[in-house]
């Protein structure tokens, strides 16, 4: 059958769907669901004696996708692949063509990095061919990664335990957040102390402020180790007399962010919403493919959200400079465009920062026509492009050094106070960049102040301090920390820290991460057996050849076979020599309660963890003692933690089946303060109400139960 339709394949319904708005009826779109084929399941498919050649197949689970597909192929008069503009997308549009048979039919390749009008227009015009070079560094990775996954993941069953795994780039994730536990138990606390004067200025003047001891004698700089010293420093300042030595004023600018690349807003979603980085991935690609928004339709409201780069296209630039003349005015527009350097190595500039697809479409505006979480992603993303092309924000900064001497003394002391207070909100009137800790001090204003002006002394408070173990890594301080080493790239920094989860090598506790022991010893293990493959400096050298596959056409072959060679060696002798590893022994708190005589140990089988006793032979299904009576139980039985048969974690009514209450989430001691309902933990770091009808959501706190 003759035919002038021209078939379009892309990954999602969804974008289809907002394609073919734009497209018209010229056009029949095809959504292929992601990929159609693969390495099989059942064996390596990797055929290590011919260059590494992939044994792909067909996947199963889209016979019926590949079915459709290849009868829209035989009716079609020109097919285009519109996959993701990456070499994920580039892969899946070649394999596309080989699972679709569409060899004997013209195909070129579209590319755009935002679903709207304009940008689909200009793809449509100047299509090309497939980029072998993207193809073929997307096999690389995704060989490299089967070969060390079917090769280590057996070892691991052999020598620790059933149904672990290992990965390429999982393991070096996993050793960085060991490293940071082992520092965090190997951490001993300084004492320090710190000494605090209040002044006021004479003669009696209704301001006070404070001052910081910071020097004495000729050091600049005063360590005070112990409360004898702290005290006797004390003594000698309460008679001193005080008088201004020094004031330093200036102004400075504060500059806007760069608009966000994948792993900036992984982590400010983290920081702001609490939004996991496989959360924000997915709300992202929601946002990307394309919502209704009223009379608009269907439209791709942000540019593409896998990128490295902060290059902006010049129209965007200009459209919110625009906007922001008329929103805010002339002063908090900078004279020139700001253009932002990329600050990640090897970011490809051809590409876009994640941006909205125009400034125009304010959040306010579509708000009705996202989902609570779509319109906070949005209003994020938003934000932050609008005010990277706002003024800087400027502030007063004052520092005032502080003089205290004994009459009779030669000894003089210094102390300091430091001051910041805004002059021009600038770009922070809309946005302001998130912190990965809370310790930002706020600056209260200080008096005018002389050099020379005497001061009077209101009081002295030293105070004790110890230093503090590096933190555990949250989300974001994690993906910050690959980005920094170079490892992952923008499409895999989420399915990293989800597989180790998954994996129980590592546990989500209050939004940090904790190696469970189980991650302990498997990273232990590959540390001591394969020390290359989890290093963080060869991880990210194979990384930087993998761009090189895409950027410069380096032949993939030769970059699997130099990784491999060493990795099989490595892998013969640690078969050959290494023993079983035993588990540590993880014990509950639980008394055997058919002997009474030892605590439970915690096990793990095919299902999940459950419990049994070393002394006779009681056995049950793991469970956890939260302490908090379950709502509405006729025996006010406790709510307690259990693993269902998929091996998922929920938490139950300890009377089941004669009262039928569970919930997903940990449950807190204390009732909600507005209904006086069940309070559960809500994502990373947060608590809410179970009771649908009740809206309280708060911060989580260290008083809420959980281990740290």
């Amino acid at each position: 059958m003759v035919t002038t339709k021209k078939l379009v394949i892309v990954e999602s319904p969804a974008k289809a769907k907002t394609l073919a708005r734009f497209l018209g009826s010229g056009y029949t779109l095809k959504a292929s669901l992601g990929h159609v084929r693969d390495l099989p399941k059942s064996k390596l498919g990797v055929d290590v004696e011919h260059d590494f050649t992939p044994q792909y197949v067909n996947m199963r689970t889209k016979a019926a996708v590949l079915k459709e597909l290849r009868d829209a192929v035989k009716n079609a008069s020109t097919v285009f692949l519109a996959t993701d503009p990456d070499r994920e997308g580039e892969a899946i549009a070649w394999h596309l063509i080989e699972a679709a048979k569409a060899k004997d039919v013209p195909y070129r390749r579209v590319v755009f990095h935002e679903i709207t009008k304009e940008a689909i227009t200009q793809a449509f015009k100047s299509p090309r061919n497939l980029d072998m070079n993207l193809v073929n560094a997307q096999q690389a990775r995704r060989i490299l990664d089967r070969l060390v996954g079917y090769k280590l993941s057996p070892l691991l069953w052999q020598k620790v335990r059933r149904g672990l795994s290992a990965g390429r780039v999982q393991s070096v994730a996993l050793r960085i957040i060991v490293d940071r536990e082992r520092e965090i138990c190997a951490f001993t606390p300084v004492e320090y102390w710190s000494i605090e004067a209040e002044l006021k200025k004479k003669p009696v003047s209704p301001g006070c402020f404070k001052v910081q001891l910071i020097g004495a004698g000729e050091k600049k700089k005063i360590a005070i180790s112990n409360a004898a010293s702290a005290a006797d420093l004390v003594a000698d300042l309460k008679p001193a007399e005080y008088a201004v030595a020094k004031v330093t004023s200036k102004s400075s600018p504060r500059q806007p962010a760069p608009p966000f690349i994948t792993s900036t807003l992984q982590q400010e979603a983290w920081r702001k919403l609490r939004f996991s980085a496989k959360q924000t991935m997915a709300i992202a690609q929601q946002l990307y493919e394309g919502l209704g928004v009223g009379q608009e339709g269907n439209v791709g409201l942000i540019t593409y959200m896998r990128t490295d780069s902060t290059h902006v296209a010049q129209s965007a630039i200009l459209e919110t400079r625009d906007y922001i003349s008329e929103r805010y005015g002339a002063d908090y527009l900078p004279k020139a465009p700001r253009v932002f350097a990329s600050q990640v190595k090897g970011a490809q500039e051809a590409h876009e920062a994640i941006r909205p697809t125009s400034t125009r479409r304010e959040p306010a505006a579509i708000k009705q026509y996202l989902d609570s979480n779509q319109f906070k992603l949005y209003q994020l993303i938003w934000q932050r492009m609008v005010a990277s092309q706002m003024a800087a924000a400027v502030f007063d900064n004052m520092t005032v050094d502080i003089e205290a001497r004994k009459t009779l003394s030669k000894t003089k002391y210094t102390l300091r106070a430091q001051s910041s207070v805004s002059a021009f909100p600038g770009f922070m009137t809309l946005y302001t960049e998130g912190r990965d800790d809370d310790d930002e001090q706020k600056t209260p204003k200080l008096p005018p102040l002389a050099e020379g002006e005497s001061l009077t002394l209101l009081g002295l408070v030293e105070e004790e301090h110890f230093t503090q173990p590096p933190p555990r890594f949250t989300e974001a301080t994690l993906i910050k920390m690959l980005e920094q080493y170079g490892i992952g790239r923008p499409s895999t920094y989420a399915p990293i820290l989800s597989v180790v989860q998954a994996r129980e090598y590592v546990e989500k506790l209050k939004g940090v991460f904790k190696p469970t022991e189980l991650g302990m010893t498997v990273s232990d293990l590959l540390v001591q057996q394969f020390p290359d493959i989890i290093d963080t400096g060869f991880t990210a050298q194979m990384e930087n050849r993998l761009d090189k596959v895409a950027d410069e056409g380096l032949d993939w072959v030769k970059v699997v076979r130099d990784f491999y060679v060493p990795f099989e060696k490595d892998l013969a002798s640690a078969e050959e020599q290494l023993d079983k590893v035993p588990l540590p022994v993880e014990l509950s708190e639980e008394i055997c309660p058919q002997c009474g005589q030892e605590k439970l140990i915690i096990k793990v089988g095919r299902y999940g963890k459950y419990m049994e006793c070393p002394a006779c032979s009681f056995r049950q299904s793991f469970r956890i003692h939260t302490g908090v009576q379950c709502p509405g139980c006729p025996e006010n039985a406790e709510i307690i933690g259990r693993f269902s048969k998929k091996g998922k974690l929920f938490y139950g009514c300890a009377a089941f089946p004669k009262h039928k209450f569970a919930v997903n989430a940990r449950p807190l001691p204390e009732p909600c303060p507005k209904c006086g309902g069940l309070v559960t933990e809500y994502r990373d770091a947060q608590k809410k109400c179970v009771d649908p009808k009740c809206d309280y959501k708060a911060k989580l706190d260290h008083g809420d139960g959980a281990a740290a």
